[in-house]
C-alpha cells in the first residue's frame, strides 16, 4: 500500500511541526500543567488604548496556567459582556471600557484582582 503524501497548504498547518535536536524534547509541554486555584492567583486588569487606533481595550494580565484555560477564561468573559476580546501573548484583551465589571466577574470566581492604570 502506497502512502499519500500530505501537502501543505498554508502556514497553519506547520503548526504540529516541532525541531529540536534536543533528543530529550517533549512538544507541548506546558499544555499539561494545571493552574494554581484562582484564590492563589494575582491578577491586574489594565485599561489601555495605546497602539490600538485610540480604541479602548481591558488588558487582563498574570494568569498563570495553560493556554487553553487561558482561552476558556477569555471566552467567558467576552460571553457575560457580549464583547470581542483576543488572548495575545499570555495576556486577556477584551474590547472596550469594561474593567469595573471584569474586576467584579474575576473576584465573583475567586481570584484577586487589582485595577492598574487610568
Amino acid at each position: 500500500m502506497a502512502q499519500k503524501k500530505k501537502t501543505l497548504n498554508d502556514l497553519s498547518d506547520l503548526a504540529s511541526f516541532a525541531y529540536s535536536t534536543n533528543p530529550d524534547y517533549k512538544a507541548f509541554e506546558n499544555e499539561d500543567v494545571k493552574s494554581p486555584p484562582p484564590q492563589q492567583q494575582y491578577l491586574e486588569a489594565h485599561f489601555s488604548k495605546k497602539g490600538r487606533g485610540g480604541k479602548i481595550v481591558t488588558v487582563i494580565k498574570g494568569f498563570e496556567g495553560s493556554d487553553s484555560e487561558r482561552k476558556k477564561l477569555s471566552k467567558e468573559l467576552k460571553n457575560k459582556l457580549g464583547v470581542g476580546g483576543s488572548v495575545k501573548n499570555e495576556e486577556i484583551i477584551i474590547q472596550g471600557n469594561n474593567r469595573d465589571k471584569i474586576v467584579q466577574i474575576l473576584k465573583d470566581k475567586g481570584f484577586k484582582v487589582k485595577k492598574i492604570g487610568g
